[in-house]
């Protein structure tokens, strides 16, 4: 069995499950991780925020309920609206992480998140993935080659048929995926300790 884990690095209920997949991964060493990006913001989503009138609130909520922080510079990103959330290039970067290091691509998943939601990076600039691998010890070079390749555009689309053939339709989904067997974990939102008694419910096969 492994854990599926469909999120988008643009989707603030995605930061906020950030703490909980951790948490959920560090008890469960012994559980292999996919990390699928969902593609949420495409196609004519691509558009800039301030047409997502939401986002203010919904951080608001997702902050309250999860705990997760939401900086002072990403604040400063989006304050004038123009900014757009591009999440092939978000899922071109998810596949880089994962294609240098991947024994560690749920802890840099929630890294990235951090990296815009925290730090106010773009997820569309070669510059974040520096940092990010270089504040994770693994060689930037080779992530920023890797998401610059145009390999990463067909990794971002495996990504998104991923998502769909498991039935993914919200993000951030938690899956426990054992052969043709795939049973959700969490929707949304749920803690590490709900998690644990879902996996713990599971049928052993």
């Amino acid at each position: 069995m492994k854990l599926v884990y469909v999120f988008d690095a643009y989707c603030g209920w995605s930061h906020g499950f950030s703490r909980t997949l951790r948490e959920v991964t560090g008890r469960h060493p012994e559980l292999p991780v996919e990390v699928v990006s969902g593609g949420l913001f495409t196609g004519s989503r691509r558009v800039p925020i301030r047409e997502f009138g939401y986002v203010q609130g919904a951080n608001a909520k997702i902050a309250e309920l999860t705990g997760a922080a939401f900086g002072a510079a990403y604040d400063g990103l989006i304050a004038d609206g123009s900014f757009v959330m591009d999440s092939e290039a978000a899922a071109r970067g998810v596949a880089a992480l994962r294609q240098v290091a991947p024994d560690r691509v749920a802890e840099l998943a929630t890294a990235l998140q951090d990296a815009f939601y925290v730090d106010g990076r773009s997820l569309s600039d070669p510059a974040t993935y520096r940092a990010v691998a270089e504040a994770a010890g693994i060689d930037a070079d080779a992530v920023v080659a890797a998401f610059e390749a145009p390999e990463a555009r067909s990794a971002a689309r495996a990504d998104f048929r991923r998502a769909a053939e498991l039935g993914v339709t919200g993000f951030p989904t938690l899956l426990a995926v054992d052969g043709d067997s795939v049973l959700p974990l969490a929707y949304g939102h749920a803690t590490a300790a709900e998690v644990d008694q879902r996996l713990a419910a599971l049928p052993t096969r």
